[in-house]
């Protein structure tokens, strides 16, 4: 993939996002951290409190489990949401020309829900690898490989 100079890549899970500013060239990057944000996230088991409730049905037989929340996975949804709106106001505010978005594909697939039209114009990439826990070496390496 090509990276433009100066363009600007998000590289996203649903607990961390790091924003980069390619100060290479398209062929030879070189990533600068913008940015780090983290938030914990527990497991779901330390999340919930008890089981899925039960209902009854007046008509016919049989009773009903309701489906369990999995409130990790929401929290990772919203951090997703966030990393949206940050990309948004940034945009707004002409913070880039060009964004390649790096993020696992249920992540990605939260982000482009969220996109502005704005960040959607400036879309230049998006790779769907999870490379939050990666060295700088490694994305780059990522990136001009894909």
């Amino acid at each position: 993939m090509q990276v433009p100079h100066k363009a600007f890549v998000v590289v996203a899970d649903g607990r961390k996002m790091l924003f980069f500013r390619n100060e290479g060239d398209a062929e030879h990057l070189n990533l600068t951290v913008e940015r780090v944000r983290e938030q914990d996230n527990p497991a779901d088991g330390d999340q919930s409190t008890d089981r899925p409730g039960r209902s009854f049905s007046s008509v016919g037989p049989g009773r009903s489990a309701y489906e369990e929340t999995d409130f990790h996975q929401l929290e990772e949804d919203r951090f997703a949401a966030e990393t949206a709106e940050l990309l948004r106001k940034r945009a707004l505010r002409n913070d880039f020309e060009k964004l390649i978005v790096v993020a696992p594909p249920k992540t990605l697939g939260e982000l482009r829900k969220s996109y502005h039209k704005e960040v959607e114009a400036r879309l230049v990439g998006e790779l769907d690898k999870d490379l939050t826990g990666h060295p700088v070496p490694d994305i780059e390496k990522a990136l001009a490989n894909a």
